[in-house]
């Protein structure tokens, strides 16, 4: 390959990080990890329980664990087992920061903010605990939480966890169906709820729906409330407790010891191919994949401030979050990323020194098309990473941020999701970063792309897979008692191997004299929304980087319709205000795919909507407008964060013709 990195490490930025501490750290322990981050790659995954043991030993774990069953039936996925009879509790390990440093800043739209030192983080958790305890929530009762990206959801998780109970939430962006939906087949016996949250300008009052799910939730023990927008006062209620009051409580006494695979979280999918799937998320492998990914591969340690740009209804939250854990600060922001001016993130950045920025790919493609220069307007000396993920991000939005943004900083495309509270390929602060490319496949995660026949290719597209098993695995979905939902899922595309749903591509590059050599990932898009004409295979994300090029779209949406016996690609186009889809435009957009793609990748169609619609967490669903075009029913609407968009969609005369 020819392409050159945009942006390679120092030596001295290799030899300070911590996965060189680690890998040097390795050979001290008799372990032979190899000297080159290709071999130290393979050791990991051809030593799983070695290489396990090692994150919770290299991270001091508070726990036990017992050293001759760290991994059992390892040759079976799903039935491998991780660390039996280990005892830890995540809370404890996430409230280990020295008292007097901040453990969390909140930042509001609104210009609101609060911090919180580590032992006031734990004397607050201990006493919402101890309030919990009160009204009889125990070791694997569930409490939920509707609620904002502030200092009272990581209090109520970490509360939650210090029991040994499971914490899960949804953002109040959610429809009351959408929060039913979720909360209604985890049957929580405690309810934290705000009253309402302000995004884009605008306050939204959350009360009624707050009131009609605690109606719903035949179970609730106990009510917390949150006085979270000062517009909308909560009426005095019995069986409700304000969380001031809830924080008057004896403080909890030490932390529940609990197993390493018993439930810490439940996440749900976006839903939109059904009711939500409630994936179940273990104590341990959790806090493990997370101490490897924030700390080794993204080099976090006890200095660094943390932000993501996130709700408490993504992943991303529960990832940010597990920052605590290396005594770390974490940023929360409550708000729109654009709101009160398209800067505020970079604003955010600047005044607390933020290190470790993250954010969707298409937050940083809204910037450039804003014309915002942060290197110019803003002082990010502190800054040394810059994360992304939720969807590919374009090769032209690494040349932005390496431009506009900061020149010297580690530009890491990662990509997991809500199956797994993690990532498959991830960022590594001692290799160089290619535009367009994931730097690496995470440590101890035996990630291949597959071919349709099931067979390992680099070089070729295909879907991604894991052929071992790895600790961050679901323990399942909830109510799954035989695992036939979770088999479905995961395995039935390749029988003992775990098929993610992503479309993507592994590069190999040798060793240069510059450089290491390294084993890179591109995702193409999802697996189920790839186009395929004329028998062809397309990843829609090498259409939306092309097209979202051009000044005037804003976004895009590609699916495949059923025309003539093959597969017709169709774009849609969302265009800046004032604009309008001519021929010339079109033109442009067809130019600019044949010439930069292939002539398969050139629409049969493109059209104009005013909107596309999208999940939740902020990805566009190319499945529910393939449904729409076809005639026929999406279900569970509840699952967009837009479904009035789906009309565009229906009935468009250009796609009878």
């Amino acid at each position: 390959m020819t392409d050159q990195p945009i942006w390679t490490p120092t030596n001295d930025r290799i030899q300070t990080s911590r996965i060189t501490h680690y890998h040097n750290w390795l050979h001290t322990q008799g372990h032979t990890p190899g000297n080159t981050w290709q071999s130290l790659h393979q050791w990991s995954t051809q030593n799983p329980a070695d290489f396990w043991e090692t994150i919770w030993q290299y991270f001091d774990v508070r726990g036990q664990y017992q050293a001759r069953r760290i991994l059992e039936n390892g040759d079976q996925m799903p039935g491998a087992t991780w660390f039996g009879g280990a005892r830890l509790n995540f809370a404890e390990n996430l409230l280990r920061g020295e008292p007097d440093r901040v453990a969390l800043i909140e930042q509001r739209e609104d210009g609101r903010g609060r911090q919180i030192t580590y032992g006031e983080l734990r004397e607050a958790s201990a006493r919402l605990a101890g309030t919990l305890q009160e009204h009889g929530i125990t070791k694997g009762d569930r409490v939920a939480a509707f609620i904002t990206n502030g200092l009272e959801a990581v209090i109520g998780m970490l509360a939650t966890a210090r029991l040994g109970a499971v914490w899960s939430s949804c953002s109040p962006d959610f429809g009351y169906q959408g929060v039913l939906e979720r909360f209604g087949q985890i049957q929580p016996k405690a309810l934290l709820a705000v009253n309402g949250y302000q995004y884009n300008g605008r306050g939204i009052d959350t009360r009624e729906r707050v009131q009609q799910l605690a109606d719903a939730l035949p179970e609730l023990r106990l009510q917390v409330r949150v006085n979270n927008h000062p517009e909308y006062p909560w009426q005095l209620q019995d069986s409700a407790m304000d969380w001031a009051e809830a924080l008057q409580s004896e403080p909890a006494a030490g932390f529940t010891p609990v197993a390493f695979d018993d439930p810490l979280y439940i996440l749900y999918s976006s839903g939109t191919t059904g009711a939500p799937k409630c994936i179940i998320h273990g104590v341990g492998g959790t806090l493990l994949q997370h101490l490897k990914e924030l700390g080794l591969h993204t080099d976090v340690d006890q200095d660094d401030v943390v932000f993501y740009y996130t709700t408490t209804g993504w992943m991303m939250w529960n990832w940010l979050v597990s920052t605590l854990a290396l005594g770390a600060t974490a940023v929360l922001y409550d708000g729109s990323p654009m709101a009160p001016t398209s800067e505020v993130l970079w604003n955010l950045a600047e005044e607390h020194g933020i290190t470790v920025f993250g954010a969707s790919a298409k937050y940083y493609a809204a910037c450039e098309k804003n014309g915002l220069k942060p290197r110019e307007t803003h002082g990010l000396d502190p800054l040394k990473a810059i994360l992304s993920t939720g969807s590919p991000l374009a090769h032209e939005s690494f040349d932005y941020v390496h431009r506009d943004v900061k020149p010297d900083v580690c530009l890491s495309s990662i990509s997991g999701g809500t199956d797994i509270v993690s990532c498959f390929a991830l960022g590594n602060p001692t290799l160089p970063v290619y535009r367009g490319e994931l730097q690496c496949l995470g440590l101890g995660m035996d990630v291949a792309i597959y071919n349709d026949g099931g067979q390992p290719v680099t070089g070729e597209k295909g879907e991604l897979v894991c052929r071992a098993p790895f600790p961050s695995m679901p323990v399942g979905f909830w109510k799954d008692p035989g695992g036939e939902r979770f088999h479905k899922a995961y395995f039935s595309r390749f029988e003992g191997t775990w098929a993610h749903g992503d479309f993507g591509e592994i590069r190999d590059r040798p060793a240069t004299d510059s450089a290491p050599a390294q084993q890179g990932m591109i995702i193409h898009g999802r697996a189920d929304a790839v186009l395929n004409p004329g028998g062809v295979r397309i990843g829609t994300a090498e259409i939306y980087r092309q097209v979202e090029k051009l000044d005037e779209v804003l976004e895009s949406i590609a699916v495949g319709q059923q025309w003539e016996d093959d597969q017709r690609v169709v774009l849609f186009v969302r265009l800046r205000e004032g604009e309008e889809l001519s021929d010339e435009l079109r033109a442009r957009i067809r130019v600019t795919l044949r010439e930069n793609t292939t002539p398969r990748h050139v629409p049969a169609l493109i059209l104009q909507v005013q909107d596309i619609p999208r999940t939740l967490s902020g990805k566009i669903v190319e499945l529910a407008v393939r449904q729409v075009i076809h005639g026929e029913t999406v279900h569970n609407r509840e699952a967009l964060a837009n479904p009035e968009a789906l009309a565009h969609f229906v009935g468009h005369p250009a796609l009878q013709d």
